[in-house]
């Protein structure tokens, strides 16, 4: 049976190699504001990209560079240059969004697939066979599409493969077509540059035509209205319906801005999810237990079932992101003897141990704390806390670059979370 792809966001290179740990298939990222993440790509430079390329490749994982901007005249000189200096690191795949990049870039790195973004909107099976006769190997669907219509572009053009998000941020319009951020800003979100205008608060007036007077509407003083907050993807209690489909070749995760916490957690979700599924013992509220522990803006389903107009529940108007009841604590350095505090540290304290998938550790006591189980979970209490150079603290909180000594070793980019209390 054709396994599922798990794609995973890599922001940087340390999240690249957090989400291959967590159970990642292929990741995507890229180098330079031809990325529609020019903040996370400037994480990147050629050298630390190349150096992610062989971390993946030496795995077994793949990796699909993004270059899914729209370029102006004025930049396709550059454009060109970087498709050239991209090639010759060895990606998988290029990510591009536009009929001109999708032309340019065959013409000058023929030999690297093409998998055409989210942003070029395909909704149809006509869309799907312009691009396929363009030389589009994949096609990442619009996230407003149903399984319904990517079912019949399946039947259409079984040759394509097919790649469609199944978590993180929505955008507020069509993907990527939002204008907000330029009009406000002046920053271009085809152009990696979004200001996220669609997270803010706004406030409502009304204007007096004769005497040009506002008045503000009436609203909880001081908060305003999220209006345009569009609810986070999530389809992880959809997974078996996508899967049985048979049409998917892909599931991505959207966040290459988002934790290193969320890179490993939403990762490991869904690779369980995925794997649950092959194996017939779906956990559905497990997944939704650990996806309520990262940061979000309350969950939806999108548009997977359902058209947009029948569907009343994917704003937030009330919060632009929920702060959650579990704070990340700690994570393992990689030379996993070592913790970095990612909150604060008290001894005595205990927090609960996140592992990469099919990690095996062991438990013990010693002077600087403890490791041991508590029915399915493990669990870490550090006794003394100790620096790397010897020195005891008697506390430690995050922004102290102080790497904190372990009872014992556990994996590279473990964390550990508590929950609010």
């Amino acid at each position: 049976m054709h396994k599922v792809e798990l794609l995973a966001p890599a922001g940087n290179l340390e999240k690249l190699k957090i989400a291959c740990e967590f159970g990642a298939d292929a990741l995507y990222g890229g180098v330079s504001s031809f990325s529609l993440r020019s903040r996370s790509s400037k994480e990147f430079d050629y050298d630390t990209f190349k150096e992610g390329i062989g971390y993946l490749h030496e795995r077994g994982k793949k990796i699909y560079v993004t270059i899914n901007g729209f370029p102006f005249n004025s930049q396709i000189t550059s454009f060109k240059k970087h498709i050239a200096k991209i090639a010759e690191l060895n990606p998988d795949a290029f990510i591009v969004a536009t009929p001109g990049v999708v032309k340019m870039a065959r013409e000058i790195a023929p030999s690297v697939p093409l998998h055409l973004s989210t942003q070029a909107n395909v909704m149809n099976i006509y869309d799907a066979e312009v691009f396929a006769e363009m030389g589009v190997s994949r096609i990442i669907a619009a996230r407003e599409i149903s399984l319904k219509d990517l079912e019949e572009i399946k039947n259409h053009l079984p040759q394509i493969e097919l790649e469609m998000f199944v978590h993180g941020s929505m955008c507020f319009a069509y993907s990527g077509r939002c204008l907000i951020s330029s009009l406000q800003n002046g920053r271009v979100p085809n152009r990696g540059s979004c200001a996220n205008d669609c997270r803010f608060d706004y406030e409502f007036y009304v204007k007096n035509q004769e005497t040009n007077d506002l008045m503000r509407l009436e609203e909880v003083e001081g908060e305003g209205t999220y209006i345009f907050n569009a609810k986070d993807l999530n389809l992880s209690a959809s997974i078996d319906e996508i899967l049985k489909s048979g049409v998917i070749d892909s599931i991505k995760i959207e966040g290459r801005t988002k934790s290193s916490y969320y890179a490993a957690v939403v990762t490991r979700t869904y690779r369980e999810a995925i794997d649950d599924f092959y194996s017939g013992e779906l956990r559905k509220e497990h997944y939704q237990e650990e996806l309520n522990t990262t940061k979000n803006r309350g969950f939806t389903e999108g548009y997977l079932m359902q058209r947009p107009h029948s569907k009343l529940d994917t704003q937030n108007r009330v919060e632009a992101l929920s702060i959650g009841e579990w704070e990340v604590t700690g994570e393992v350095l990689e030379d996993e003897s070592f913790f970095m505090c990612k909150y604060k540290t008290y001894p005595k304290e205990i927090s609960e141990i996140v592992l990469p998938p099919k990690s095996k550790i062991e438990a013990c006591e010693n002077e600087y704390g403890k490791i041991f189980k508590d029915s399915n979970r493990w669990l870490i209490r550090i006794d003394k806390i100790i620096t790397k150079e010897g020195k005891e603290l008697d506390s430690v909180h995050s922004g102290n670059l102080n790497p904190i000594r372990l009872p014992s070793k556990l994996p590279k980019f473990t964390f550990f979370r508590r929950k609010r209390g």
